[in-house]
């Protein structure tokens, strides 16, 4: 083969690469499609897996992860040896330094303690697992993992972070804001090159920070790509004379482009002088509704004072996350037991947090389980939930607590660390009776993240926060058994506390200012700030997670052979191939996972049930009837008919967001429900009704 038969192939390798992508998206909806039918086949009383299979071309284990109800009885029912008769848990105290209890209707079971794993000798195995969770190492090992990373610890920053010049552009109209003028730029196609060239011809003495407030240039040219993420990549890699990718300055480590579908963020510098600018969406801190760029700048503007009023060297910095994580550094207590620093957990423990401690729950429920016409669809939506679940984290060296010590502690002993700041690896058993949604988080099989099983009598493994574990052994229908395998606890602690307090303060503030101010423009900036407090709260509890970092790359086309073997490459152009890689943990000292899988449990938790103590009643979906839930999808509940919840505006109380009347077609994909929930809201403002 010569050279030029060589980059004759290697054209048509990219053409088949670009195929192979519009085939995986058609394949994606065949497979959506395929599974649709199995699960309306599996209403059919005398259906069987077995026969569902080989005309799906699945396995048997894959047709019941689609469709729990065909589970053989032989993977439902529980054939392990005989457990002895399970002790009552005793009676949550009604303190504020415990979880609220759930509700116990008068008519249910005693909730039932948990208890040590029984002997599994006899369990019938599936013929295919599922994705087995990540479990800690018998032994010394798995004890090395329970220590800090040393030299590693969030301390209290020594420094003022420095404002940055920014401006706000709407890229459909031209106009540019900044400071208190209005100007209106000339961007041609708006590519990164003529926004750069522009805003810096109109402001001579530079800008350091351009939000786009309409018009997502990166999605212009998104026709002529298979995925968005694709023509966000090749915007940003486009060529900008005078100008490279930044590579990062001072305290300021962000460097090179990132690449999101939706929220990228170009950062440029300039190649014969030090400015430094990026470009990024102002969707990371809101949605926008045709609000123009002054509306926008004066709701910052408004943020950053309102914030000024709890944090004296507050500063507004790219993103939200960004901006949460600088402001909690700032409430490090100077004095007292944590003044040297929150320690950051071993990488090992961080890994296993990472692998097994899910975010928000996002669960489409599909006919059989709800009718095939929906008499109508409500939206509910918790007012800035995770403020509701900071009160208490896990703070100090975390302790291993095996099967075999949870079982020789006293039934006090096990409900209080239940109560605690853990999580815990447990056999998890569904009622035998069960009628209504599931409760925990279990491995789905495939490239699903998490499922909540529901069938009576199923079994699986799973890793599940405190609240979780209350709830299921506290609801109000019917105690689950959970079966405790091994587990971690912290002592309980505060670190979040005086951050949160002050975020809720600041958010109640401008929320007031939003609903009372008389300019209709300021009281729509108000309302933005206070959704940008939110995004602050949301985001900068995320950062907190730490995931493994991923290195975004470019390697010119002609070079094709030099994009590391370990990539992935997520965009290509006629010049640049982008890639990414995972490069491990960095030495992050604000890594605290196990800060973030808390509260995530504790809002999982609260979707479920949530005790109103003023107003005497309990909120969530197990307190609707069976059947009436369409959807979860992280802070909210989609069901079939209004719910009466008390509303106060306070964090976690459940919202009306939007209400359509039906008859409706139960939606089976994403997709679909979006649909409806835009049109349900939409409905609701058309009536006046929204809180």
């Amino acid at each position: 083969m010569d050279a030029q038969s060589y980059n004759t192939a290697l054209a048509d390798l990219r053409a088949l690469r670009a195929q192979i992508k519009k085939a995986r998206a058609a394949l994606a909806k065949l497979e959506a499609d395929r599974d649709k039918q199995i699960v309306q086949l599996a209403s059919y009383e005398k259906a069987k897996a077995e026969r569902i299979a080989p005309a799906a071309g699945l396995s048997v284990a894959d047709v019941v992860a689609i469709a729990p109800v065909l589970a053989p009885d032989s993977l439902t029912e529980d054939t392990s040896a005989p457990a002895p008769p399970p002790a009552h848990a005793p009676s949550a105290p009604s303190t504020e330094a415990e979880p609220e209890p759930a509700a116990q209707s008068a008519a249910s079971a005693p909730a039932r303690r948990a208890v040590p794993p029984e002997p599994a000798s006899a369990v019938t195995a599936a013929p295919e697992a599922p994705r087995v969770l990540l479990s800690i190492p018998e032994g010394e090992a798995g004890d090395a993992w329970f220590a800090h990373t040393s030299g590693l610890a969030s301390t209290r920053p020594n420094f003022t972070q420095q404002a940055r010049s920014t401006v706000f552009l709407d890229t459909d109209t031209g106009v540019l804001v900044h400071r208190n003028q209005t100007h209106r730029l000339d961007l041609g196609a708006a590519s990164a090159a003529q926004i750069l060239t522009a805003v810096f011809h109109t402001i001579p003495e530079g800008v350091e920070r351009i939000y786009i407030t309409a018009g997502d240039p990166w999605h212009r040219n998104a026709d002529r790509y298979p995925y968005l993420r694709d023509a966000v990549a090749a915007w940003l890699n486009a060529p900008t004379p005078g100008w490279r990718t930044d590579t990062g300055r001072g305290r300021d480590r962000m460097a090179g482009h990132f690449v999101h579908a939706r929220n990228p963020v170009g950062r440029y510098q300039l190649e014969n002088g030090d400015s430094h600018v990026e470009i990024r969406s102002v969707g990371e801190w809101f949605d926008t509704d045709g609000d123009t760029p002054a509306t926008i700048r004066d709701a910052f503007v408004l943020l950053w004072q309102a914030l000024r009023r709890h944090w004296s060297d507050a500063v507004i910095m790219g993103s939200p996350s960004q901006t949460g994580r600088d402001l909690w550094t700032r409430t490090i207590p100077q004095r007292g037991q944590y003044a040297d620093g929150f320690p950051v957990l071993s990488e090992e423990l961080r890994g296993l947090l990472h692998a097994t401690a899910g975010q928000g729950r996002n669960e489409l429920i599909t006919p059989p389980r709800v009718p095939e016409q929906l008499p109508q669809l409500v939206e509910y939506d918790r007012t800035f939930a995770y403020a509701k679940h900071t009160w208490k984290s896990p703070v100090g060296t975390p302790r291993r607590i095996t099967a075999a010590t949870f079982a020789a502690w006293s039934e006090k002993e096990q409900m209080r660390s239940l109560y605690g700041c853990g999580h815990w690896q447990v056999r998890v058993t569904v009622p035998d009776t069960w009628n209504h949604v599931g409760l925990l988080p279990a491995p789905a099989p495939g490239d699903r993240a998490w499922h909540y099983p529901a069938a009576p009598g199923a079994t699986f493994t799973t890793w599940a926060g405190g609240p979780e574990i209350h709830a299921a052994l506290t609801n109000p229908l019917q105690p689950w058994k959970i079966e405790i395998l091994d587990g971690i606890l912290w002592d309980d602690g505060k670190p979040l506390d005086d951050w949160a307090k002050k975020l809720k303060e600041t958010w109640a503030n401008l929320s007031a200012q939003a609903h009372f101010h008389g300019d209709p423009q300021q009281a729509r900036a108000a309302h933005l700030a206070s959704r940008a407090v939110r995004s602050i709260l949301l985001y900068g509890i995320g950062s907190f997670a730490q995931r493994p970092r991923m290195v975004t790359g470019t390697t010119p086309r002609t070079l094709e052979c030099d994009v590391p073997a370990d990539a992935e490459i997520i965009g290509f152009d006629d010049e640049l191939i982008t890639w990414q890689k995972p490069t491990g943990f960095a030495r992050d000292p604000n890594a605290h996972p196990e800060w973030a899988a808390a509260i995530w449990s504790g809002a999982r938790a609260a979707l479920l049930t949530q005790r109103h103590r003023d107003d005497d009643t309990y909120a969530g979906a197990l307190h609707t009837p069976p059947g009436t839930i369409v959807a979860f999808r992280t802070d909210a509940l989609y069901l079939t008919q209004p719910q009466n919840w008390p509303h106060h505006h306070q964090p976690g109380d459940y919202l009306l967001k939007g209400h359509l009347t039906g008859p409706l077609p139960a939606p089976t994909t994403e997709e679909e429900l979006l649909t409806l929930r835009d049109a349900g809201r939409a409905a609701l403002t058309a009536t006046g009704q929204e809180a």
